[in-house]
């Protein structure tokens, strides 16, 4: 996941139906914190937040604070990856551009203050009106406005109507409900601020925080949503700098739960350690290179600009960069090659680019490569400075795009500055055209093929890159609101040939989610789910 500006489009009725196993769950979740005598938790991450304040951050570690403490219109159930009314009662259209949602009676904050359909209001508005650069605002397009009726009705009045994803964007970064008492309505709210009002009404509160340090979490005993009670009544955070001291603390006891990230090396040592166990999740994590169409090499801004020059040089990177040997060699198979930008096993995922770079078959070919290049009168060695974050994607990191550079280098048709920056700054600074070429992941919002391609390429996308293209941006928008599955699923494949063309980011890898815990922890197969949100409240130790 990541990140932002403006909107315009989408759609869905919700899907109604819990699986067997989290219909036990949440039979089970009846229970309280203290009822259930599970003892305190730690949990430990390289993971860093940007902010705890929704309007302001569009990445997988602050959102897994937000997923915490601050509650939802709508939600994922333990073990699906379809949403339900989380402290509402009922979501639905009224009309094919009005979705309508009923919150619970007599809600509360943690602060005591009243929550109603305000400050539901309050909580799109201030997205839409601070539309922050690494903030998830992108995700409301199809937002035009909203009423509140009375004190538990919430009017989404939309853009384009029969939106498809309209209800899964509610349970998205875009989605926390934050307290209009203790929230500015026009610039973001300070951790500190957030933290002292108490403004939470998840299944935690904030009890400490010490920013990229330490959380402390204690279960909420007025959380009325979907997810029922927290089975441990406390819960620590710890944050680390670097995975080795992770894997440490966990595999000789310090923490309970390491979640987010070991390396592949690592996770693989660690499966053979008795002390520990290592939980797989399904996986919707991808890992791709970005380009900025105004900076990188012949981009719009530079003093040698050509657009055809500029396109050959993200099609040559295409050409040599080889998915399988950063697989194998970085990854330890924990990742698997992409071609595309929808990952494997979601309707619509194609393999766009594999029959448009390298050999044809997903190999690297350095002759195709240099071919492109003369034949846009490109004179090599081009010159590309990379970027990539040495905490947030993991220890790997590193060694990733150092054979990346190599594979480009080995070619003889680029030269690679290849440079790291620690991801509090790198967040700010690949969003304000700092970095001509660099990493990101994604790890979904939600499970569907619009969540890769939606925040991605629209006109207004968190990637900030200057990427237009009117087609795909229509193209895009139209896939949100067609009901037809066959008729959606051929745009979706539309969208992806026509961005593999022209290539402003090129993917590599989707990968696994994966957690190491103590033999005597509990609940982290029933959080590891297609949601991707790692839930504190389903985790128990003893």
């Amino acid at each position: 996941m990541a990140f932002e500006p403006t909107r315009r489009g989408r759609a869905v009725g919700v899907t109604a139906g819990l699986a067997a196993a989290a219909l036990v769950l949440a039979g089970c979740a009846g229970s309280t914190a203290e009822e259930a005598g599970a003892a305190p938790l730690t949990i430990g991450t390289t993971d860093k937040v940007t902010t705890l304040d929704p309007a302001g951050s569009y990445d997988n570690g602050s959102f897994a604070v937000q997923n915490q403490v601050f509650p939802f219109l709508m939600n994922t159930p333990y073990g699906s990856p379809d949403v339900e009314p989380d402290i509402a009662v009922s979501a639905e259209f009224t009309a094919p551009t009005q979705y309508t949602v009923t919150l619970k009676p007599d809600l509360v904050w943690a602060n005591g203050n009243k929550l109603t359909s305000s400050d539901v209001k309050f909580t799109f508005d201030r997205q839409l009106a601070i539309a922050a650069d690494n903030g998830p605002s992108s995700l409301l397009y199809n937002l035009e406005s909203v009423d509140t009726p009375d004190d538990t009705t919430v009017v989404f009045n939309l853009l384009a109507p029969d939106d498809q994803i309209f209800p899964q964007i509610l349970s998205s970064p875009a989605g926390p409900i934050v307290d209009e008492e203790s929230f500015s309505a026009t610039e973001l709210t300070s951790d500190d601020d957030i933290v002292k009002a108490n403004a939470f009404a998840g299944q935690y509160v904030i009890t400490s925080y010490d920013f990229n340090n330490l959380i402390g979490y204690k279960a909420n005993p007025d959380y009325e949503g979907l997810l029922g009670a927290a089975k441990t009544d406390v819960v620590n955070v710890k944050y680390f700098a670097d995975s080795s001291n992770l894997k440490l603390e966990v595999q000789e006891g310090g923490i309970d739960v390491a979640f987010r990230s070991l390396s592949a090396t690592d996770i693989e040592d660690l499966r053979g350690n008795d002390n520990v166990e290592v939980v797989d999740g399904p996986g919707g994590e991808i890992r791709y290179i970005t380009f900025n169409f105004d900076t990188q090499p012949f981009g719009a801004t530079t003093a040698d600009a050509d657009a055809a020059k500029s396109l050959a040089v993200r099609q040559a990177v295409a050409d040599l960069v080889d998915r399988e040997e950063i697989a194998d060699q970085v990854y330890k198979g924990t990742y698997t090659p992409l071609y595309s930008y929808v990952p494997a096993g979601l309707t619509g995922a194609t393999e766009s680019l594999k029959g448009l770079y390298g050999d044809g078959n997903g190999a690297p070919d350095a002759d195709k490569a240099k071919a492109t290049l003369t034949a846009a009168g490109v004179t090599e060695p081009v010159e590309l400075n990379l970027q990539y974050s040495n905490d947030h994607y993991g220890p790997s990191s590193g060694d990733e795009y150092a054979l990346i550079k190599d594979q480009l280098e080995s070619s003889g048709l680029f030269t690679v500055n290849l440079q790291t920056t620690e991801w509090v700054q790198y967040s700010k600074d690949r969003s304000s055209d700092v970095y001509p070429a660099y990493q990101l992941g994604w790890f979904p919002d939600y499970s569907d093929a619009d969540n890769y391609l939606t925040p991605f390429f629209l006109t207004e996308n968190f990637l900030k890159n200057h990427y237009v293209d009117q087609e795909v941006n229509d193209l895009i928008l139209q896939q949100a609101v067609t009901v037809d599955p066959a008729a959606r699923t051929a745009l979706l494949e539309q969208i992806q040939d026509k961005v593999a063309a022209q290539l402003s980011t090129v993917p590599l890898l989707q990968g696994a989610q994966v957690a190491v815990t103590g033999t005597t922890v509990t609940g982290a197969s029933d959080t590891l789910d297609a949601s991707f949100k790692f839930r504190y409240a389903a985790l128990a130790k003893g």
